[in-house]
């Protein structure tokens, strides 16, 4: 691959929002190059046999099983409403 230009890295920082001077522009310039170039090397790995991973660290789902319950019946749920109005929780209004 190509090696970045300094226009290139400028214009990728004013994509970011991000003010470079015209030594970082550069200096950067050099350094994605040289990242790119060790990225390039990375086409020439026999990878047939290896498995695609998604982690480098085997995950496990440690969460409990999603098990439906029985919640509050109505009538209990309302004793600890502060405003109810027609069987229904009334609450204050957020739009004017």
């Amino acid at each position: 691959m190509a090696e970045l230009t300094k226009e290139e890295v400028k214009h990728v920082a004013h994509l970011a929002r991000l003010a470079i001077t015209e030594e970082e522009a550069e200096r950067f310039a050099l350094q994605l190059g040289a990242i790119t170039e060790f990225a390039e090397q990375l086409k020439e790995l026999d990878t047939t046999n290896v498995e695609p991973t998604t982690h480098v660290l085997p995950l496990v789902n440690v969460l409990r099983e999603d098990v439906a319950t029985k919640g509050l019946d109505r009538e209990t749920m309302m004793l600890n409403v502060k405003e109810q109005e027609a069987g229904q929780v009334k609450v204050p209004s957020i739009m004017d």
